[in-house]
């Protein structure tokens, strides 16, 4: 075996840099990585194909003189073609050369995402099972409570009718509470089938304009070449009004600007516990120029019950997770103030597998 058969094999985006750092090739994985095919990008300098939001260029340069290897995690890499994912980056000199560096970069997002997903889904179990076991006792007394309440006001003055429109009211909030955790608790899978993504985006876009969007400017920003995906169009579009809502509603009073955007990636892919693969390659991002998630749950945003709203409940997120869990896709969240970007990635209906195979992660890989 030779060293282009190793250096093509690599697993992991790979690229080969000269010494005086352009790129001299790039595997089949890198190329997907960034976008661009290996013939295009030799010749280039290595720090404009490969964007590295970090200074590397010193210790870069220390690792080639001294022939040590370089480690860097934890920090977002992209390219002109393509938003930054957080990677782990690996640098070494190439043996036997003179000055010829190898980088092999590792992104961490699909992992972490697939993790967190599965994670989603025990927690979920645990919650639902606690709930439904509660509902129907927590209902029958609460309807006696509304019922009382609403008795007691045929017969009080102003002051007092206020106290028994208070019980009312937060009968009632507990019910839709409970209402919303049920409805988490489904586990009906999807009904999928070849669909148009882009019909799920303009029907939830004309729905939020119609109602709690009315205040915000939403663009639709498409691939029209999109292929079908693989999917349940009431369940997505569940997904999709969920994100909106959650935009318009932190934009406040004075509103604010979403962006739907779709496009094709086909680097990303997962592989399935029984070792079967799938490929993600249809993206979409809902992105708003809000104030951003509160960092202090920013990493536990699609955990049940967490909320960064005073009167949230917790479940919407939650259950946009499951949704697109139950889909074989996944989904990432990217929050500073003044941009949060959802992002979902889902299978072709051409070459997607359905069924409901438990998902290891796999890190990003060029669709074969």
């Amino acid at each position: 075996m030779d060293d282009n058969t190793i250096f093509s094999s690599l697993p992991v985006p790979a690229v080969l840099i000269g010494p005086d750092d352009k790129i001299l090739d790039m595997n089949s994985e890198a190329e997907g990585f960034l976008n661009a095919s290996a013939k295009s990008a030799k010749g280039m300098p290595v720090w404009d194909m490969v964007a590295v939001d970090a200074p590397l260029e010193e210790g870069f340069a220390r690792a080639r003189e001294n022939g040590t290897p370089l480690f860097v995690n934890d920090v977002d890499v992209g390219s002109g073609q393509r938003a930054p994912l957080q990677c782990a980056l690996h640098l070494a000199a190439l043996a036997g050369t003179e000055g010829k560096m190898i980088m092999m970069i590792t992104p961490r997002e699909l992992a972490g995402r697939m993790t967190q997903n599965n994670s989603v889904k025990s927690a979920a179990k645990s919650a639902i099972g606690m709930a439904e076991m509660l509902a129907h006792e927590i209902k029958n007394p609460l309807a006696g409570i509304t019922g009382a309440a609403q008795l007691l006001s045929m017969n009080l003055n102003a002051e007092d009718l206020e106290l028994t429109d208070l019980i009312v009211a937060e009968s009632r909030r507990i019910v839709k509470l409970l209402e919303q955790v049920e409805q988490f608790g489904n586990l009906l899978p999807p009904e999928r089938s070849s669909m148009n993504l882009h019909d799920v985006l303009d029907r939830a876009r004309r729905s939020a304009l119609l109602g709690f969007g009315a205040r915000m400017r939403i663009i639709e920003d498409y691939d029209p070449s999109l292929p079908h995906a693989l999917g349940d169009k009431d369940q997505l579009l569940q997904v999709i009004l969920n994100l909106l809502k959650n935009a318009s509603e932190a934009a406040g009073d004075q509103g604010g600007t979403i962006r739907l955007h779709s496009y094709y990636e086909h680097s990303f892919r997962m592989r399935r516990s029984d070792g079967t693969g799938q490929s993600l390659p249809l993206q979409i991002e809902v992105i708003d120029d809000g104030p951003g998630l509160p960092e202090g749950i920013r990493a536990d945003i699609f955990e049940p019950f967490v909320s960064g709203r005073e009167n949230g409940t917790g479940l919407g997120l939650a259950l946009v997770s499951k949704i697109i869990s139950d889909h074989d896709g996944w989904i990432s969240v990217n929050s500073v103030p003044g941009k949060t970007v959802f992002r979902i990635s889902l299978p072709r209906a051409d070459t997607a597998q359905t069924g409901t195979a438990q998902i290891a992660p796999l890190a990003p890989q060029q669709e074969i």
